[in-house]
């Protein structure tokens, strides 16, 4: 591989693992809270 091909991957992997440490901070500060069975009426309606 030569200079500038190792630069190119280096970049891409740090783009690619940046992405994901940036995605994981943004879901630990701002949880998805979407699939909680805990709230009312999401029970099964009384019979």
């Amino acid at each position: 591989m030569n200079t500038s091909a190792l630069v190119m991957m280096i970049i891409a992997l740090l783009l690619v693992w940046g992405g994901l440490v940036a995605a994981l901070v943004h879901l630990r500060a701002n949880p998805d809270h979407s699939g909680d069975d805990d709230g009312p009426g999401d029970g099964p309606p009384p019979a």
